[in-house]
């Protein structure tokens, strides 16, 4: 079930030279729900199919830093806690928990450094869109910044739909 919304917290991470990050700030909402477990997992789902953030799976978080040049992604915590590392190696460290969704817009690195063994988050894209996996590697740019430059703003956010943060902080 929905909690009463606050306006996410916005984090900004500027181009490391490895990881390109993003221009637009990432969004997290904290106990944004409170279904837990797989109940939690499949409200997430359902609340993400009907703002059209689709093609979702269930898992955790890559323990290296990683990030998506041609999609922005959602995950959302439905069980457990974890650290997760955000922006790259001179990003930031989150503490993050079942309840909170984290808006990751197209190339900010993320990065899971410790969690519980239970920890679980469903994750999708905007339009149902297909990812990529880079790790900000040598050769991965300038096409990976021409792909960043070209994902578009997704018309809803994934938790409130045409009035939530991203709608309002990237347009």
């Amino acid at each position: 079930m929905l909690s009463e919304q606050k306006p996410p917290e916005t984090l900004s991470f500027a181009d490391n030279g490895r990881i390109p990050n993003s221009k637009y700030p990432l969004l997290l909402y904290r106990k944004a729900f409170s279904e837990t477990g797989g109940a939690g997992a499949t409200w997430l789902e359902e609340r993400f199919a009907a703002n059209n953030w689709t093609n979702s799976w269930r898992n955790g978080v890559f323990t290296y830093h990683h990030y998506h040049s041609i999609t922005h992604e959602v995950l959302g915590v439905y069980s457990g806690f974890a650290t997760l590392q955000l922006g790259g190696e001179q990003g930031k460290k989150v503490n993050v928990a079942a309840g909170d969704i984290i808006v990751i817009p197209a190339g900010v690195g993320h990065k899971k450094l410790e969690s519980s063994s239970d920890f679980g988050v469903v994750g999708a894209y905007p339009d149902g869109r297909d990812y990529d996996l880079l790790r900000g590697e040598s050769g991965e740019r300038p096409q990976a910044d021409k792909n960043i430059a070209n994902v578009p703003i997704p018309k809803t956010d994934p938790l409130q739909g045409k009035s939530g943060g991203l709608v309002t902080l990237w347009h």
